[in-house]
């Protein structure tokens, strides 16, 4: 939530709308939730009063909302494991497991893997933000796998590039509901924030670039085990373009249809989403490296039972 004071006169077209939902809709984009907050503060104004969530607009309104700046926040290392595939002096391949926030946000400064990569070494690149140091990409909180970490700024200014040149290959596990047709496929659809709600990301129409492959790895009655390509990488790209696709990640509890969040005879404890692989050319060496990393253990054990349920 970036901090500031914004105005907006309210149009014809935005008569008889709600006033959170109006403002979650305009720059910053803060969730309405958010704009409930800052209203309880009393700090959204309508016509230089306070206003509520229920208040409907009428054309002519002036609003004006102040949002308070991000609160500083000093992060403190914890001793938090963590399975380091490599490590030099530029850099570390970090196995990541499902549920570890990969780093501190507002509201929650603790327990994630920036917390435990700053006890594990004091020297990540600073380029990231002083909420995200060394962190060059992301991955959910409940997708497991690989994940790159930089040491220096030579090394994240380096491997920021390659990224954004499109030039880091990850591969992802994702088992999904439904059987896959074709056997390989690229979804080409752009991304955005859902306009119905801002914490969601969707398919949308002039939304940024997105692309993924994928290829059929292994088929079970109702469900089909892919490995997922990442050409772009948006947020939350895989799970709302396989959701998109008719075939959203089991266990997903946010992209998932009613039936599959409810339904979860596989007992997984979130998306079953796994990165599985990742390939990138040493920024300083210049050395072609790659890392893969198994699945972990819930995510196996869903394996073995379809796998066990498939035999004649």
């Amino acid at each position: 939530m970036s901090g500031g004071t914004f105005s907006f006169a309210v149009g014809p077209e935005m008569a008889g709308q709600r006033l959170d939902q109006f403002l979650a809709g305009q720059p910053p984009f803060l969730s309405r939730s958010q704009v409930q907050r800052l209203m309880e503060k009393g700090l959204v104004l309508i016509n230089t009063c306070p206003g509520r969530s229920s208040c409907r607009l009428r054309a002519g309104d002036l609003i004006v909302m102040t949002v308070p700046p991000p609160e500083e926040v000093t992060l403190q290392p914890e001793a938090i494991p963590l399975e380091i595939l490599y490590e030099d002096e530029d850099l570390l391949v970090v196995n990541k497991p499902a549920g570890l926030v990969v780093h501190p946000a507002v509201g929650h400064h603790r327990g994630t893997l920036v917390n435990a990569l700053l006890d594990h070494c004091s020297d990540l690149s600073g380029i990231g933000g002083y909420l995200r140091p060394g962190i060059v990409h992301r991955l959910d909180k409940d997708t497991s796998g690989l994940l790159l970490v930089s040491k220096s700024d030579f090394a994240h200014q380096g491997l920021s590039a390659q990224l954004k040149a499109r030039q880091i290959k990850r591969t992802y596990l994702a088992l999904v509901h439904g059987e896959v047709r074709p056997e390989r496929g690229l979804i080409d659809a752009p991304l955005g924030r859902d306009p119905r709600d801002r914490k969601r990301i969707a398919v949308i129409t002039g939304g940024r670039e997105a692309r993924t492959h994928y290829r059929v790895r292994e088929r079970f009655p109702g469900y089909t085990l892919l490995d997922v390509d990442l050409e772009t990488g948006r947020t939350h790209q895989i799970r709302v373009h396989l959701a998109y696709a008719g075939y959203p990640v089991a266990g997903d509890p946010v992209y998932g249809t009613r039936h599959t969040r409810a339904d979860n005879p596989l007992n997984l404890p979130g998306q079953a989403l796994h990165a599985r692989r990742i390939a990138f050319t040493h920024p300083r060496t210049a050395q072609l490296l790659a890392f893969e990393a198994p699945p972990p253990p819930a995510f196996s054990e869903a394996l073995n039972l379809l796998r066990r349920l498939n035999q004649p």
